[in-house]
């Protein structure tokens, strides 16, 4: 019977409410309409840009586990693969709704220019 009232008494107390972050998804308009989402516990709000050879920018905001946070990683997007680099942040709607766009950072850049050259040998 203890127990039962232990876990009853658990249920009852108020918990932290869940982190939210802003929402989009996969775009490439400069414009990237968010809305609200609640993230798991292991979870941070995050930015993500990604670039791929001869087509434009994309851009998606929302929650990710921690691990993957500055790190790139593919996301295929209207059939095209794109290197896609998420930048985090620890608060709730911290990945603000009107946060300009911005573009791949220099190692993304890096990185497509060197497999340019190495594709042109």
């Amino acid at each position: 019977m203890l127990p039962l009232l232990a876990l009853s008494l658990l249920v009852a107390l108020p918990g932290a409410s869940p982190k939210e972050c802003f929402f989009c998804e996969v775009t490439s308009s400069r414009y990237c309409p968010s809305t609200r989402m609640s993230c798991a516990p292991d979870e941070d709000c995050f930015v993500g840009h990604g670039a791929a050879l001869g087509v434009s920018l994309i851009q998606t905001k929302g929650c990710t586990r921690a691990i993957r946070c500055g790190k790139e990683h593919p996301i295929t997007h209207l059939g095209v693969t794109y290197s896609l680099v998420t930048q985090c942040c620890k608060g709730s709607l911290c990945n603000g709704a009107g946060a300009p766009p911005r573009g791949p950072g220099l190692g993304l850049q890096l990185v497509l220019g060197t497999a340019v050259l190495l594709g042109a040998l």
